[in-house]
């Protein structure tokens, strides 16, 4: 998922350590009086169909129901809307779900098969150039009858109930969300633990708990929360510091992050190793500036990952050297051992080679306020420009405004945070670099192509690390992103709201009913 979101491994051992085994956590002492979550996470869009992305998909994880969801320290998927799920068959291209009855819709309507449907036909339908669509590139059709959903698949996918499990699996009431087209507004028709009371775009979401909810979180939610949302991480900080917020997570500036003390009576901090990583893309397109392999491999000699996060980041995040994170299954350090050090010779060498103009020029985009992006973009050309290789145009842009403008191909080359849609490699894979993926690059290979299908034929995914491996060591000679770092997941909370360890793992459910006052 897109981030402007992996925290799995470190923060599933967390979760372990402190022995959860169960979704009901302590109750609250206070009453009434709301939590406060700040966050720079912009909300593209508040209908499940437009969006794909972490501020987005926080929201949702929220106020709608999949069918199935993940528990803390949990990497399978577990029933929520749902009474079961399975396959139905051997082959892996059946899937069957059986709803839990009495779930209604703020409407009062009880939720029916029909409605798990429409929310499936209408993602595949609207195929917003910014929506999940392409998370669910194996599912062919949907049918329901009663209380029961099946997915027809278009070939073997394992991964398939983890993708059900996601922000792209959010059900909608059938009779409040048109079927060809985005809903607008401020509203939200779903059945999960939260109503979203008021939303002031990029600024707030009040969030008041759902008397109607059914479903995994035992008990529901029993606090109202109010998520803030600030432009920049220094305005994030500034609030934390202003007391107007209760709960932060790793989008505090990188120096504010990097000296945190988890002994400080007036806070608790939550750190961790994750598995966030952020990519270099380009637009591999004919006729662009970055459409020779050569001259992405050459860039791929020039970037320096240990500078850049020792510098940008304050050693807040790990260098990377591959689509999948350190800590995962399948993980290799193809980049690394394909481009060991920068190296402008070889650069130079790989220019020549393609025969292009030297310098080469091209567009370079970021989200503009979002993280360290800007000083991220001016770390990467200075590094680039250093050779007298290459000269680079950066350009920022507000979060939605860069979403459409990578996704219409206008960039030449773009850096993008990825947060896990579910706990499972096929997500750093699949949707980065597969045919059609979210990240419109363009890029189109056969070999990974394949090489992907194989990986989700297999029910133990450990039998897929082969495979995993294999796409990596293409890509790195194909070059269509490049890695750039690995996150470390950090929540801070005020020294009088518990429940923060739980809020965040890498499943891709942001756990707000997780939060109580102490």
């Amino acid at each position: 998922m897109r981030s402007v979101r992996m925290r799995i491994l470190a923060g599933l051992l967390v979760l372990a350590a402190v022995g959860v085994g169960a979704w009901q956590l302590v109750p609250s002492k206070k009453d009434g009086t709301a939590i406060t979550v700040g966050t720079t996470d912009a909300v593209t869009s508040l209908d499940p169909a437009g969006a794909y992305d972490a501020g987005s998909w926080a929201l949702f994880s929220n106020v709608f129901q999949s069918l199935l969801t993940f528990a803390p320290g949990g990497t399978a998927p577990v029933p929520d809307a749902a009474r079961s799920c399975a396959f139905a068959d051997g082959d892996l291209t059946t899937y069957r779900c059986r709803l839990r009855s009495g779930l209604t819709f703020p409407s009062g309507r009880t939720m029916t098969g029909e409605d798990v449907k429409y929310s499936f036909d209408r993602i595949m339908r609207i195929k917003s150039a910014v929506g999940p669509a392409s998370l669910l590139d194996t599912l062919r059709s949907v049918d329901a009858e009663g209380l029961t959903v099946t997915f027809h698949l278009s070939s073997p996918d394992a991964t398939f109930p983890f993708k059900v499990a996601t922000g792209a699996g959010s059900i909608v009431d059938h009779t409040a969300y048109p079927a060809d087209k985005l809903r607008t507004g401020s509203g939200v028709d779903g059945t999960g633990p939260y109503t979203l009371t008021s939303y002031t775009k990029d600024a707030e979401a009040v969030l008041a708990p759902n008397s109607r909810y059914q479903g995994a979180v035992k008990g529901g939610a029993n606090r109202p929360v109010e998520l803030r949302y600030y432009a920049t991480p220094a305005a994030l900080d500034t609030a934390w510091k202003d007391k107007r917020v209760e709960v932060t997570t790793d989008q505090l500036p990188p120096a504010v992050l990097a000296d945190l003390n988890p002994s400080d009576p007036a806070q608790r901090v939550f750190e961790a190793d994750g598995s966030e990583t952020r990519n270099l893309y380009f637009n591999t397109r004919a006729g662009k500036p970055l459409h020779n392999p050569k001259v992405r491999q050459a860039m791929a000699w020039l970037i320096d990952r240990e500078r850049l996060a020792a510098t940008v980041y304050d050693g807040t995040v790990d260098p990377l050297y591959s689509l999948i994170p350190a800590g995962l299954t399948g993980h290799t350090a193809s980049f690394f051992d394909d481009y060991p050090e920068p190296d402008p010779k070889k650069a130079r060498k790989l220019l020549t080679q393609a025969g292009v103009t030297l310098p080469v020029r091209f567009t370079y985009g970021y989200a503009k306020g979002r993280g360290a992006g800007a000083q991220e973009a001016a770390e990467i050309k200075r590094e680039l420009e250093a050779s007298g290789l290459f000269e680079v145009t950066l350009k920022g842009y507000e979060w939605t405004d860069f979403q459409k403008r990578w996704a219409s191909g206008e960039l030449d080359a773009y850096a993008v945070g990825w947060v896990a849609d579910f706990p499972d490699p096929d997500t750093f894979q699949a949707a980065l670099v597969g045919t059609g993926s979210a990240m419109n690059t363009g890029y189109s290979s056969k070999t990974v192509d394949r090489l992907i299908k194989d990986s989700q034929r297999y029910a133990d995914r450990g039998e897929a690390d082969r495979d995993f491996q294999s796409v990596q060591q293409t890509v790195a000679q194909d070059v269509p992103v490049l890695p750039l770092w690995q996150g470390k997941e950090y929540v801070v909370t005020t020294e009088d709201i518990g429940g923060g360890q739980y809020l965040s793992d890498g499943t891709g459910v942001f756990r707000l009913w997780s939060l109580t006052q102490l």
